[in-house]
């Protein structure tokens, strides 16, 4: 009954990533046309002549897809019970695209955002704090500190799925809640990763009790 609960968890599990995977693979390819007049892109026309923002834009939405993948599968116990040398190679591959890649491009990113001061500082924290967080990981376990490198981990990862909720609740909370333009992205550029953080720390909480 154990084993078969277990699996029934992997299967929902996987089939979450790869939704999440999917759906920003929608999101993203129709921006590698390099089109300036799609989706997103029309509300940036006062910035797509700065260099350094196209670059952090494309580094970003590609890095992000990449990164979604290589975290969701960090988790799996599956793969790190029977194939240690792949988790730490997947491992490497995701501390690598985000301290390198999708945390910078997206601190660059939030510079820019749109919504104001309110979203810039939400955007600009959430990238500071993803490179953080998974740098500590990665620090944990270079120290052989598993269980704080796991919780740091979780942290990370909540921030790399804000890719997802935040076009979530663009989608969402607008029949809900009903603000001007720029008060509702600044309200939802907060929602999209607050609340993951604060699930994150839950889950946390609930492993320390458990292995207790």
């Amino acid at each position: 009954m154990q084993l078969f609960t277990k699996k029934i968890k992997l299967l929902i599990y996987s089939a979450l990533v790869f939704l999440s995977t999917f759906l920003m693979l929608r999101i993203t390819i129709p921006y590698f046309s390099f089109r300036y007049d799609v989706d997103f892109l029309l509300t940036k026309q006062a910035v797509l002549h700065i260099a350094a923002w196209r670059w952090a834009f494309y580094t970003h939405i590609t890095c992000s897809i990449f990164a979604l993948i290589l975290g969701g599968l960090q988790f799996i116990s599956f793969i790190i019970q029977n194939h240690p040398r792949f988790h730490r190679a997947i491992g490497k591959a995701y501390i690598v695209l985000v301290l390198f890649f999708s945390a910078p491009s997206g601190l660059i990113m939030g510079f820019y955002a749109n919504g104001g001061a309110v979203s810039k500082i939400s955007f600009v924290l959430l990238s500071l704090l993803w490179w953080f967080f998974t740098f500590f990981a990665y620090c944990r376990i270079k120290n052989k500190n598993v269980e704080s490198h796991i919780n740091f981990m979780y942290r990370s990862y909540a921030l790399t799925v804000s890719a997802i909720t935040f076009r979530m609740y663009v989608m969402l909370v607008p029949h809900f809640i009903h603000l001007p333009a720029k008060e509702m992205y600044s309200l939802i550029a907060w929602l999209s990763w607050v609340p993951n953080l604060l699930v994150a720390e839950l889950l946390i909480k609930y492993r320390s009790r458990f292995r207790d």
